[in-house]
């Protein structure tokens, strides 16, 4: 049963794409997601005859990547909605697919950051569709990584994992990424952060555009998660690997800067991809309550049962509210970064406590995995650690206050 969409003023186009996000995410996300969380090997979720690539080929063939690459003219305020329609159904279908088809595009972003035509047409063609990965975290390194105005950001003795040398026209690089880059052992091309004056600390990095099939690169074992099964992530090895100095797009001035404006955008992202999530889990226990029978009538005539489901509501329209707000702001100023942090901070644990009380509503059958309750329930899970831990992006947001 899908829970309304009160959103006032969408025009027939911004309703049209919708539907066909939703009907995208019902009928190839959820059923690819469900069989990929399945598979006890993750390396079988990227096997050649995986149905993974059939997701990506018919998220390219709506031309859904074009939406989240924000191209196209018009007004931006209706581009944005389009955008978090679309991302909340995404998640609504699977988050893990949703994080990797969306993060494909980091660097086709950077590159037209570039504003090299070279560049461009070398790493954001859409005649050669690429996928993509933000190489930022590192064995030593996850969340602290994105506190760009943290203490430790310009500290020196904060050493990294992966470094890049100018070598002439060149830029060596040399080191590692973790096992957490999503879509690490599947990109064709990376958004490498990596550090190039280790004398400043993280504050001395800077951003490449890194093919991932040159002399040098190899990559470790798909990870074995708890959610977000379909998601791939992956280490990435450098050993001298060497690229044109062009290919680095950022350099030490701009890092920070970079960092905070890469953060704003992806943590907004996250928010309104994992109310998607709460409201999956919402409509699955509301469609099971008025279903299940306990006591000779369907739970849903349990007070404790219709309580619990409207606060449950009431939770996912408040996320909603938050993240949509916050996307909208985004479009039209320069992005405050507190306020998407906010919206990814308050999104995910919204979505984890509304797949906890979903999975309480069903009872036992919550934790078999014969319905969907426990598998959303985990994939929510992962999404207060990734894409920079709550606990520390509260810390990075409060300075901003």
């Amino acid at each position: 049963m899908p829970l309304e969409d009160i959103e006032v003023g969408l025009s027939d186009e911004e309703q049209a794409v919708r539907d066909v996000a939703h009907k995208f995410a019902a009928e190839v996300m959820r059923p690819a997601g469900a069989e990929l969380d399945r598979l006890a090997d993750p390396a079988q979720v990227v096997a050649k005859d995986s149905v993974l690539w059939k997701v990506f080929d018919q998220y390219r063939a709506l031309q859904f990547d074009a939406i989240e690459d924000g191209d196209g003219d018009g007004d931006p305020i209706q581009r944005t909605r389009v955008r978090y329609l679309v991302s909340e159904e995404l998640g609504w279908g699977d988050s893990g697919l949703a994080i990797s088809l969306a993060v494909a595009g980091f660097p086709a972003m950077f590159a037209r950051i570039s504003a090299r035509p070279e560049l461009i047409e070398r790493f954001a063609s859409p005649t050669d569709p690429q996928i993509g990965c933000w190489a930022i975290t590192e064995p030593d390194h996850g969340s602290d990584s994105l506190a760009f105005d943290q203490p430790h950001f310009d500290d020196p003795a904060v050493r990294p994992n992966c470094v890049a040398r100018k070598d002439g026209d060149e830029w060596v690089i040399k080191g590692q990424k973790a096992a957490w880059v999503s879509n690490g052992t599947i990109a064709t091309t990376a958004a490498l952060f990596c550090t190039i004056d280790p004398a400043e600390g993280f504050k001395g990095g800077g951003v490449a555009l890194v093919p991932l099939d040159l002399n040098g690169v190899s990559r470790g074992a798909p990870l074995d998660k708890l959610g977000q099964r379909a998601l791939n992530q992956g280490e990435i090895f450098f050993d001298d690997v060497r690229i044109p100095a062009e290919y680095m797009v950022i350099g030490k001035e701009a890092y920070g800067a970079v960092v905070e404006m890469v953060l704003a955008l992806a943590n907004a992202g996250m928010g309104t991809m994992f109310v998607g999530v709460a409201r999956a889990s919402l409509e699955n226990a509301l469609a099971y309550a008025k279903e299940r029978i306990q006591g000779g009538v369907p739970i849903f005539q349990h007070q404790n049962v219709k309580s619990k489901l409207f606060k449950m509501f009431a939770q996912v329209e408040a996320a909603r509210s938050l993240a949509r707000r916050v996307s909208l702001y985004n479009s039209t100023h320069p992005p405050l970064v507190q306020y998407s942090i906010a919206s990814k901070t308050f999104c995910t644990q919204t979505a984890f406590d509304v797949s906890s009380a979903a999975l309480q509503i069903y009872g036992g059958n919550g934790l078999s995995r014969e319905y969907p309750a426990e598998k959303l329930l985990r994939d929510a899970r992962a999404s207060m650690i990734e894409d920079g831990c709550n606990d520390l992006l509260g810390l990075v947001g409060a300075e901003k206050l």
